[in-house]
């Protein structure tokens, strides 16, 4: 993989120092610090995701005193500074994770993905001070959206058998049919079990996935970042979606583990049939190696230009390979570190591609935050964002002539099950 640089093409877009949150007034957040209801040192921006004006950004509830585990940044508004507070979503209400009475509570995500549909899809993980007390307030859980109204249209409690002791849910991945809102399916990756949790929306229900390839591999699992040496075991993490095929819509799916160097395939049609999933070892291809020291925590393919864009965690830096250009050639050498920086991109940990094949990238310093102190008198967090064919340019993954695909239009949200259906159905399988 050729060395990177900071490329100019890459915007930083926000930096923080520290987070902040939009409270209704001055009153209300000196009443949260008092409390203990939000600590600041201890919220850490972690996954990005935009959908039209709403720059969503999440905060993993790590330790105790984070306020809001989902947020959002106005675009519309945020041009007037560069470390705007963050805006609770869908409200404030909806973070109150100690009230009993509230069912539907997002507690702790790591990452969410907004679809086609126009819907939010949110995987919380239901467990708090996850470094500290470890509370599991609810069981593992996705919630869906409504973009358009803020409104939560279903949420599906995971069946506790796909649960493990070491299971932890750090990603979700949407995967729709074309013009078919309703046929979605979900994969989540468990990272600490080894295993794909697949959800139908349209059963509304899920099933677990294992094979080797979703192992971590034990040479792998040494990092240095930001003068942080440390190990994990962190399995498959990020699954990266191709467009769909005219003649069959289904997809390939790329993925890796986190502490691995590989990458591998496998196509969406046998991801949602539980049998042949589990029973078709063959199925899973090895594409390729990115090569020494290349561990990627998220991926996205654009399918407008085909380039595959991943974080490069020990590189401080974002890599990428040209799916089109080179479908059968998966190497160092079609790899590319596209971006790098020591300094403003330690901990690249997660990205998306928006619709204009714009990338957004979130950097945080993770491993800091875990095993040492952030020096607050410094930006430790920031936002990127940069137009693909630009970044690639004169690279190995650059943009020759990228097929546009057209889709079919697809049709509005589907709410036939509500939200009290699916808490109840639900509740009773826990």
């Amino acid at each position: 993989m050729a060395g990177g640089y900071a490329n100019p093409a890459l915007k930083e877009m926000f930096h923080w120092k520290q987070l902040d949150f939009h409270y209704p007034d001055e009153a209300a957040k000196k009443l949260a610090v008092s409390s203990g209801e939000f600590v600041v040192e201890n919220n850490l921006p972690l996954g990005v995701e935009v959908w039209k004006n709403k720059l969503f950004v999440t905060v993993p509830r790590w330790k105790s005193g984070i306020p809001a585990s989902l947020n959002y940044i106005d675009l519309n508004e945020a041009e007037k500074t560069m470390s705007p507070p963050l805006k609770p979503y869908p409200d404030w209400t909806s973070h109150k994770i100690y009230e009993k009475d509230n069912s539907t509570k997002i507690v702790s995500t790591f990452r969410v993905r907004a679809d086609e549909c126009d819907r939010l899809w949110v995987l919380d993980t239901g467990l708090a001070d996850i470094l500290g007390k470890a509370e599991q307030i609810t069981p593992p859980k996705i919630l869906i959206y409504d973009l358009k109204t803020d409104k939560l249209v279903h949420q599906f409690l995971f069946d506790p058998s796909h649960v493990k002791d070491n299971s932890f849910f750090a990603n979700i991945v949407v995967d729709v049919a074309p013009g078919k809102c309703e046929h979605t399916y979900a994969y989540i990756p468990d990272l600490g079990s080894y295993a794909v949790i697949v959800y139908s929306l349209e059963t509304d229900k899920s099933y677990r996935v294992k094979h080797h390839f979703f192992y971590m591999d034990p040479l792998s699992g040494n990092y240095n970042v930001g003068g942080v040496n440390f190990q994990w075991t962190d399995g498959i993490f990020s699954l990266a979606l191709a467009p769909h095929d005219k003649n069959d819509g289904y997809r390939t799916i790329y993925f890796h583990p986190l502490s691995s160097t590989m990458e591998f395939t496998v196509n969406s049609r046998i991801l949602q049939n539980e049998t042949v999933a589990n029973d078709d070892y063959y199925a899973y291809k090895v594409l390729g190696s990115r090569g020494p020291n290349t561990q990627a925590t998220a991926s996205f393919l654009d399918p407008k230009t085909g380039v595959l864009l991943y974080t490069q965690i020990n590189k401080n830096g974002v890599g990428c390979w040209n799916s089109f250009t080179h479908p059968e050639d998966f190497s160092p050498e079609t790899n590319h570190l596209v971006a790098s920086d020591n300094e403003t991109m330690i901990f690249p940990n997660d990205l998306k591609v928006d619709k204009e094949s714009n990338l957004w990238l979130l950097t945080d310093r993770l491993p800091t935050h875990i095993y040492k102190k952030l020096d607050f008198e410094e930006v430790n967090y920031r936002i990127f964002k940069g137009h693909i064919p630009d970044l690639v340019k004169g690279t190995v993954c650059e943009v020759k002539d990228p097929v546009k695909p057209t889709p079919e239009p697809l049709k509005e949200v589907s709410t036939e099950k509500s939200v009290e259906q699916s808490s109840s159905s639900t509740t009773q399988k826990s």
